[in-house]
């Protein structure tokens, strides 16, 4: 302790000196969490993008619907399987959808679109499908009749609100569906595979359209937590049966998830050349140090301190020194951080359209989870340790 308080004092002789060697270590924990919260906040909010706004995080489906995607694939609706479903610990909600795919038909105008059925409430807890709303009003229960388009499908046919369209399908065991529906509200989304062709009814008006009574093709299911899906699944399916298939958007969407595995990867190669970094820049500073107070610890040495004592104690500066760094960097990087993820860095319209192009919003938003500033403090002072090791090695020479 003696040599703690020691080194303590002797950081404080030399102000400017501690400050520099403390800033080092203070941009490098900045710059390190920056790094790792943007990586992880680009993508969590590519699975928003993907999952979070249409999908769900996790679906039930009727055993084989997922590789033929078709109503007479679907299923009964039924408030035991509901609760089978509830009774698993990571679901808060729950929501039915039939979906299939229909002609829209305004005057002259058509064009291809999915039709899904939806129930208003249920659907809004799960993907907020009430926040996209721009124009007009949502689904309730006395809006027979009525639907929601999305903004792509306005624009393409010319539409406004309280228009009639035309929908015509093929319904469940292929009877001929046609039915007229009147604009009720326009949706937005940041993907254009969705905003450009999507129609929501209410899920009765949808079985009645497709002379589906009481038929489903999906529960959409809102996790508790996004973190091990594959669990959650697992325990979904034991919960279900063998009747039913639990996908997790990991499952409905490998493409996804292949290509955050390969970006995961080749930011680990950046990250690894930021650390390098990084140690230069630590290193630099205590060799600084180490040189500048080379006359220092040679009267040290001659007033009678043993060797291993200046060891330890230029050991332990170096270890405040990097701890003051470290705390102070996350202290400084959680604003900031915070700030980013409510204030994402948004691309200007040309690089906008290219990224609009493959259904993602042009945005990147930091992330707020507190693993990443406590993992990344710890490997820059484990790095800070690591080279501290150094300056105590050369002062027993």
């Amino acid at each position: 302790m003696y040599l703690v308080w020691l080194a303590w004092k002797n950081l404080w002789r030399n102000r400017s000196r501690t400050l520099i060697t403390v800033s080092a270590v203070f941009f490098s924990v900045i710059l390190s969490v920056l790094a790792s919260s943007s990586k992880s906040g680009i993508f969590e909010q590519l699975v928003k993008n993907v999952a979070g706004i249409y999908s769900g995080y996790i679906q039930l489906h009727r055993k084989g619907y997922w590789n033929e995607q078709m109503i007479d694939n679907g299923f009964q609706i039924s408030n035991n399987l509901e609760n089978k479903i509830k009774a698993s610990k990571n679901v808060i909600a729950i929501s039915p959808r039939l979906e299939s795919f229909a002609l829209v038909s305004v005057g002259e105008s058509t064009k291809g679109c999915m039709v899904i059925g939806i129930d208003p409430q249920a659907e809004s807890k799960i993907i907020r499908l009430d926040k996209r709303l721009i124009k007009g009003n949502y689904l309730n229960k006395k809006s027979d009749h009525f639907a929601l388009v999305s903004d792509g499908l306005i624009k393409h046919l010319n539409l406004k609100l309280q228009d009639t369209i035309i929908l015509i399908s093929q319904g469940y065991h292929g009877t001929i569906a046609a039915g007229r529906f009147i604009v009720s509200g326009i949706l937005k989304f940041g993907s254009p595979v969705i905003n450009d062709r999507t129609i929501f009814l209410k899920l009765n008006d949808a079985q009645e359209f497709y002379g589906a009574d009481g038929i489903i093709t999906s529960y959409v299911l809102s996790p508790k937590s996004t973190q091990n899906l594959n669990e959650s699944t697992s325990e979904i399916s034991q919960l279900t049966g063998q009747k039913y298939e639990t996908m997790s958007w990991e499952d409905m969407m490998p493409e996804i998830k292949q290509h955050i595995a390969t970006d995961s990867n080749n930011m680990f190669i950046v990250q690894c050349i930021l650390y390098l970094l990084i140690s230069f820049g630590i290193f630099s500073t205590l060799l600084m140090m180490m040189e500048e107070r080379k006359a220092e610890m040679c009267m040290l040495i001659a007033l009678g301190l043993q060797n291993t004592n200046l060891s330890l104690t230029l050991f332990f500066e170096s270890i405040i020194t990097v701890s003051l760094g470290c705390i102070s960097g996350i202290l400084a990087s959680i604003p900031i951080a915070v700030y980013f993820n409510h204030h994402p860095i948004k691309l200007g319209a040309e690089l906008s359209k290219s990224y609009e192009r493959f259904g993602f919003e042009a945005i990147f938003p930091t992330s707020i989870d507190p693993s990443i500033f406590i993992e990344q403090a710890i490997i820059v002072l484990c790095i800070g340790v690591l080279l501290s090791i150094y300056p105590a090695i050369k002062s027993l020479q």
